[in-house]
């Protein structure tokens, strides 16, 4: 098993990608602490992965709770290797205009700001161990953005380069940093992203333009991020990996 001996905290790990990515990193033998804004949907998850999974209710841009879900790593499972930061949000697909201030904050805060506090938070102890790894889900949006997203993009084109600067500045403490960027996937954002409804008419019209026929799926950004947090990616730092069937091509 990949990650047998290692314990991970997962933010968003109710659902979606963040789901898989915590049964995939079970499976493999990892210990797990979800942290989740949708505390009931994190705790079926944990029954759901098994492993002595620990599910914790607490909101990403709140500096508290991300120091509550790492305290209870530390306390329950007695170390801290891998931080997936993985919760995100966007607003609806629609001209920049439209969006509202409020709108904006929220994207920032989940998408940008939760990974300050992370980094703030998680730095001391995996100093403390002498390395770790942390991967950051970024998207295709901050690489070949779509139009009607220009706030949501400009979020994840900050965190395609913040993993890249974060990898650089952190290599002296052997603690990884890579960033997972998915094309547009199967998740409860589907909408969001597309602006109109999840018909699938309107689905082909995005599946048109990834070379591959498909949209993203759980399993595929779980696999990417195992792999990034594996030791077979012991010397992989600062790679912003296209999880996106060629659509960045």
């Amino acid at each position: 098993m990949r990650l047998q001996g290692k314990v991970a905290l997962v933010t968003g790990g109710a659902s979606g990608f963040g789901a898989e990515i915590v049964r995939l990193f079970v499976k493999e033998g990892a210990k797990v602490v979800i942290l989740d804004l949708n505390s009931e949907g994190g705790k079926k998850v944990a029954q759901e992965a098994g492993g002595g999974t620990i599910a914790i209710g607490g909101d990403v841009t709140k500096r508290a709770d991300i120091d509550l879900s790492i305290k209870s790593a530390i306390e329950n499972l007695k170390r801290l290797d891998i931080v997936v930061n993985n919760a995100g949000w966007t607003h609806r697909n629609k001209p920049m205009l439209e969006v509202s201030e409020e709108e904006f904050d929220r994207v920032y805060a989940i998408n940008v700001k939760s990974i300050f506090h992370m980094t703030n938070a998680v730095l001391p102890v995996m100093r403390k161990q002498g390395g770790g790894s942390i991967i950051n889900i970024g998207s295709t949006a901050g690489i070949r953005p779509r139009p009607g997203l220009t706030w949501y993009n400009g979020s994840k084109g900050a965190v395609n380069l913040v993993s890249k600067s974060m990898a650089v500045e952190l290599a002296p403490d052997k603690i990884r940093v890579n960033c997972v960027a998915p094309v547009i996937g199967e998740t409860a954002l589907l909408e969001s992203f597309m602006g109109v409804p999840d018909t699938p008419e309107n689905r082909a019209k995005f599946v048109a333009t990834i070379p591959l026929g498909r949209m993203s799926l759980p399993g595929d950004v779980a696999k990417a991020c195992l792999y990034l947090a594996s030791n077979d990616a012991e010397f992989i730092t600062g790679v912003i990996l296209p999880v996106d069937g060629g659509r960045t091509v």
